[in-house]
């Protein structure tokens, strides 16, 4: 491998090393990095767009950072022999090695653009087959060969999701630079779309303007955005939709929403319900398959009772349930499975009675109510533990493991056997939907499952209850992600955990909203940092630490916490905004709060490595984070 000697120095960059007199140089990976980049070209121009590719791969830096880093770089490396200098500033343009350089030995690797096996998307797997849809797919695929921005819109359950997913896996490799599946049911604040973005791309961004950073990431990459969900944050969508657009010639936005975004140049698809059978005298069970609603109830009835047929005896009741769900793909999904329990007469006049329902609910799309009485029809056949399930799983607002079904369904003191059970007839009743991947298995509620559920939450008076049992939850996920950070490979850690910073979203909007939980949402927040640092959403962070660290919370703050998130917002503050006098004034205070304590801590930060903080020692502001101690 390479060595590189300069000065009493040696840099080995395949090792990350760099001595002085058989000294390790006490210095960040990132101006490692820029070093290397530097002393691989001695005395040649390295602009300043190509040092910010190398060191911040996959990730948008403000150039603040890279002059951040360089200078860290110049104050480890002090002051060159005989009046010389290490690096040159090249107004404007970049930097120079300008120190004489010797180099040893052979390089017995070699370097890519593209890692190998680097992820071109992060489509969901699903488990079943797209029914009905084969016209939709055909006319989707060719629309947005000439449209940049197609929206597929229609009601809730008509199966927008489920149809843009099988277009995006069929167009894995049309795009270079991958495709990405944006969900954002679980993003209930609109400000955070940007966000929602980035990190479904695994942009890892360091700027205020979350926005920008991806449009300017996106300007010379070829990529399509799948946006799902979009109906209630249709304005940032729309805003983020038009900004990319507008910046990157090569990229396509599939979306799905209840409504248009109406953005320029958009082209909208509208979705109908599942064509169903007229109502005539007779009807055979071939004529009655040849309609997708039909056929995909069958295929759902015949999954969850391996022995159900259809034959021209019970293919008008069939087609008549079909009839009476409008043809809305998730309400057949969800009546089927109950032919394990009963006949198909039998939930037909199931489904009649549910007739009440429908005409008591005045506006909207009539396709709406049918979905509203379908769930409440599925909800009343539920044994009353499993409604119970159902309620309490409501709080996640994304994917999760059994495990974390227990941790907050089960009342304490109760065997886990019984949610486990439950979660498994929740399935099989098509009211939750399961995640197979390398880390196991995970489960989800549907978006519109998930609101009605929450509702009967509210109904329940569970409501507080339970989220206070999901936040105290994710701390102690929080404390057993920190400690793996140090043992996993980051990819895997960011497969496990990274997904539950949307539950972590929504449980410190609850814990602070109405001063609900005031010392759990600080916790929270405390216990939300590697979070924040390992997935770079140093705005988000920077905003959370600031409503935690408000003076009317002061009481619920310990000296440690104090340390920990003034540290943190002034890391943030100086990587989103500059090295602004609050940067200072923050880190002055940690240090204060940090002699307050007794014993050394350890906080990870908002971006870079983790800080230790000693009583009575200085501020270190380090090239690729800060530390006290």
């Amino acid at each position: 491998m390479l060595s590189y000697f300069f000065g009493p120095y040696v840099l080995v960059p395949e090792r990350q090393s760099l001595m002085r007199d058989q000294t390790a140089v006490r210095v960040g990976s990132r101006a490692l990095e820029i070093l290397a980049a530097l002393i691989e070209r001695p005395g040649e121009l390295v602009g300043k767009a190509e040092l910010v590719s190398r060191v911040w791969p996959d990730t948008f830096v403000e150039e603040s950072n890279l002059k951040v880093n360089v200078a860290a770089l110049r104050r480890a490396l002090g002051d060159a022999p005989g009046d010389m200098q290490y690096i040159a500033t090249v107004s404007g343009r970049g930097y120079r090695f300008v120190f004489p350089v010797r180099i040893s030995g052979q390089s017995d690797t070699s370097v890519t653009a593209t890692s190998q096996g680097a992820r071109t998307n992060n489509l969901p797997v699903s488990t079943t087959r797209l029914v009905g849809r084969g016209d939709a797919v055909d006319a989707i695929r060719c629309a947005v060969e000439v449209s940049r921005l197609l929206t597929i819109v229609g009601p809730g359950g008509v199966g927008k999701t489920r149809l843009a997913l099988a277009i995006a896996d069929q167009l894995t490799a049309a795009y270079h630079d991958g495709i990405w599946f944006v969900d954002l049911a679980t993003v209930n604040d609109a400000t955070l779309v940007p966000t929602a973005i980035a990190t479904a791309m695994g942009l890892r961004v360091h700027s205020a303007n979350i926005k920008a950073a991806v449009a300017a990431f996106a300007t010379d990459r070829e990529f399509m955005l799948v946006l799902d969900n979009c109906e209630h944050v249709i304005e940032a969508v729309a805003s983020c939709a038009e900004t990319l657009l507008a910046a990157a010639a090569r990229v396509r936005i599939l979306a799905t929403s209840r409504e248009p975004l109406r953005v320029v140049g958009e082209q909208v698809y509208r979705l109908p319900p599942l064509e169903t059978p007229p109502e005539v005298s007779e009807l055979s069970a071939a004529q009655a398959l040849a309609f997708p609603a039909v056929e995909l109830f069958v295929e759902r009835a015949a999954a969850s009772r391996g022995e159900f047929k259809l034959n021209d005896g019970n293919a008008p009741v069939a087609a008549e349930i079909c009839r009476r769900l409008d043809g809305l793909a998730l309400a057949i999904e969800l009546a089927a499975p109950r032919l394990d329990a009963f006949s198909t007469r039998e939930l037909l006049d199931l489904l009649a009675d549910q007739s009440h329902v429908l005409s008591d609910r005045r506006s909207g799309d009539p396709r709406h109510h049918t979905l509203a009485a379908t769930l409440d029809w599925s909800y009343g056949l539920l044994a009353e533990p499993e409604r119970v399930l159902l309620r309490r799983l409501s709080v996640f607002a994304g994917a999760f493991s059994l495990e974390s079904a227990c941790a907050v369904a089960v009342d304490k003191g109760r065997a886990r056997s019984g949610c486990i059970h439950g979660v498994a007839n929740l399935v099989a009743k098509s009211l939750i939907s399961t995640e197979r991947g390398e880390l196991g298995t995970h489960y989800r509620l549907l978006d519109t499952t998930r609101k009605y559920a929450l509702q009967k939450l509210a109904e329940s008076g569970e409501s507080n209850s339970l989220r206070q049992r999901h936040a105290e939850h994710l701390l102690e996920l929080a404390k057993r992600a920190e400690a793996e950070w140090k043992i996993r490979p980051t990819a895997q850690w960011l497969a496990e955990y990274g997904r539950k910073m949307d539950d972590i979203r929504g449980a410190l909007g609850w814990a602070f909203s109405g001063n609900r939980s005031v010392a759990t949402g600080v916790a929270l927040t405390v216990a939300a940092l590697p979070f924040w640092e390992h997935l770079s959403l140093l705005e988000e962070c920077r905003t959370g630490v600031e409503l935690a660290l408000s003076r009317c919370f002061a009481d619920f703050r310990s000296a440690s916490d104090e340390m920990k998130l003034q540290l943190a917002y002034g890391t943030a503050l100086l990587h989103t905004r500059g090295p602004l006098p609050e940067v200072k004034t923050a880190w002055t205070t940690a240090l204060g709060s940090a002699k307050c304590s007794t014993t050394p801590n350890t906080c990870s930060g908002a971006c870079g490595d983790c800080a230790t903080i000693s009583p009575g020692r200085a501020i270190t502001n380090r090239p690729w984070g800060w530390r006290i101690g």
